[in-house]
């Protein structure tokens, strides 16, 4: 499954030699469709790496018809020579299918800083091989964008009008709002414009990546960008479509949460009862960034007493003494007691479910977030080394 499930689009991943492992680490996705639009969802954080201030820039020019993507080599915090390395790669895949330079869009991930001129040279000197490599069957590019990921992120969904969605995705780490460490195409062959692909785009985020919280970090690079080549000549509803985004949005978010780096349990935090949707949204993410929870769960330790300190510091309308906390479907804490002992809850399988009410009104969110665990820590402590 690949982005060119979705008609109109080609593809292709090949090694340049930016990993050391001499995989995959350069790809393509071309927009080849007779009705182009496009829409994109950036990181938060405002110290952005030089490729997505490249595809800024390119978007308030045109609709982008391209996208090239590497991993190992962030290219951030690389000055303005990582600028210029952005702007080359466009106007060398530019060249090659006879577009605009800003006509492309580029994305980077891995270490931040690395970007000199032999990351530049693997990049550039080889986008025509890229582009010789294009199809519209292709299986590599999902390879290609992988970092710390132990698996490839695929996403599709068919509508009965006849239009598809397709997407790859990576991330496993760094997974916090503003997005996640993450680089995600999504393609569609439905008839759309670039508002309706906005609008759409902005409310997909919102309700799945947004709240996929896994270790309270925000990368530099996140990019997600959605493309519409019309090659179906079936305009879609809107409404249908934002819907059917969303779904496909929320199935790639449950990916990156299970590859996680050195994750143990896959936890959902379901927050119920509350006042207004943002406050349910605030608990979920203060358990989800809580370290004393996420360690009393990588050790299988139904510990309610952490989900209650860490809803404490949140200022949402509740009140703490009216909670029920319970733990994979088995109520442990009502109104604020103990209700049964922690040893009727089992732990031992990794999807974990949360399910907290706080008994002021009727909303809801779930925020998704994994344990904290020896491997995670020994991954990151030796990711520059």
């Amino acid at each position: 499954m690949t982005v060119t499930k979705a008609a109109g689009f080609r593809s292709a991943g090949i090694a340049v030699g930016l990993k050391s492992t001499g995989k995959p680490d350069l790809a393509l996705v071309v927009n080849d469709g007779p009705h182009p639009a496009a829409a994109v969802v950036f990181t938060g954080n405002r110290a952005q790496a030089n490729p997505i201030l490249w595809s800024k820039q390119a978007m308030r020019a045109r609709t982008p018809r391209a996208i090239v993507l590497n991993s190992g080599g962030a290219n951030c915090f690389t000055g303005d020579f990582g600028f210029e390395t952005s702007r080359l790669t466009a106007e060398a895949a530019a060249a090659e299918l006879g577009l605009e330079a800003s006509e492309v869009l580029v994305c980077s991930t891995g270490l931040i800083g690395t970007g000199d001129q032999a990351f530049r040279d693997k990049i550039v000197t080889n986008v025509p091989t890229l582009v010789r490599q294009l199809s519209d069957d292709d299986e590599t590019a999902a390879a290609a964008i992988l970092t710390t990921d132990s698996v490839e992120k695929n996403g599709f969904f068919e509508s009965e009008a006849g239009w598809r969605i397709a997407a790859i995705a990576k991330g496993a780490g760094m997974l916090a709002p503003g997005l996640a460490t993450m680089l995600v195409v999504i393609t569609t062959d439905a008839v759309m414009n670039n508002e309706s692909l906005a609008r759409a785009l902005a409310t997909g985020s919102e309700l799945s990546f947004n709240r996929l919280d896994s270790d309270g970090c925000m990368s530099t690079n996140d990019q997600v960008t959605l493309l519409a080549s019309g090659a179906s000549g079936v305009e879609a509803d809107e409404v249908q479509f934002a819907e059917a985004l969303t779904e496909v949005m929320r199935d790639l978010a449950k990916q990156l949460q299970a590859d996680a780096e050195g994750a143990t349990h896959d936890i959902d935090i379901e927050v119920v009862g509350a006042a207004d949707e943002q406050d349910a949204e605030e608990v979920g993410r203060a358990v989800a960034r809580n370290n004393l929870f996420k360690a009393a769960i990588f050790g299988n330790d139904p510990n309610w007493g952490r989900v209650l300190a860490a809803i404490g510091t949140t200022k949402a309308d509740f009140d703490p003494y009216k909670v029920d906390v319970s733990f994979n479907g088995v109520r442990l804490c009502s109104e604020g007691a103990p209700d049964r002992p922690v040893d009727d809850c089992d732990l031992t399988p990794r999807n974990t479910h949360v399910l907290i009410d706080l008994k002021a009104g009727e909303h809801t969110a779930t925020i998704l977030t994994n344990d904290l665990t020896h491997e995670y820590v020994h991954e990151n402590s030796a990711y520059s080394s």
